[in-house]
C-alpha cells in the first residue's frame, strides 16, 4: 500500500475540537509597541486573529494529506508577557477526522504574522534576528464526541 491520505470513508461524522498554543519571543520594546498599538503595520493582535482563521480554512491546501473538512468555529486567544506573545486557537468541526492540524497551522500562521509585523523592530544592526523565536507550539487539548 502506498502512503497518502488516510481513508476515513467508514468513520462516522462526530463533533470534534482541538486547541493549540504557541509563543513568539520578542524584545521588550517590541512588546511595548504592540501593547500601545504603535506598530507601523497596524493592529498585531487583530490581524493575527484574521490570519489564524484563514490558516484554519486553508490547512488542507498546505498539508496535502489532511482532509478538507468543514470548519464550524475558530476561537482565538492571546496573552502578552514581558517578552513574549502567546497565541491559542481552538477549532471545532463535525467531521470524520480531527482538527489538530488546523489548530496547529492557525497558531503557526498567527505567530509568523506577528513576526512579519514587528520584524523591523526585532532586527539587530546586521539585519539578523538574534532574539526573536517561535517556540512551544503544541496541541494542548483535543476531543471528540461519540
Amino acid at each position: 500500500m502506498d502512503g497518502g491520505m488516510v481513508d476515513v470513508s467508514g468513520k462516522p461524522v462526530v463533533p470534534r475540537q482541538a486547541r493549540a498554543c504557541g509563543k513568539i519571543r520578542l524584545r521588550r520594546e517590541t512588546i511595548r509597541l504592540i501593547q500601545e498599538g504603535a506598530v507601523e503595520k497596524g493592529d498585531v493582535v487583530e490581524s493575527s486573529k484574521i490570519v489564524a482563521i484563514n490558516a484554519t480554512k486553508d490547512t488542507s491546501r498546505l498539508l496535502p494529506y489532511c482532509h478538507n473538512i468543514p470548519i464550524e468555529w475558530v476561537g482565538f486567544n492571546h496573552r502578552i508577557g514581558p517578552d513574549w506573545v502567546e497565541v491559542c486557537v481552538t477549532v471545532r468541526t463535525s467531521a470524520k477526522t480531527g482538527v489538530e492540524m488546523e489548530a496547529i497551522c492557525a497558531v503557526l500562521a498567527a505567530l509568523a504574522n506577528i513576526w512579519d509585523m514587528v520584524k523591523k523592530y526585532e532586527k539587530d544592526r546586521r539585519g539578523q534576528y538574534p532574539y526573536t523565536m517561535i517556540y512551544d507550539v503544541r496541541v494542548v487539548e483535543k476531543s471528540k464526541e461519540g
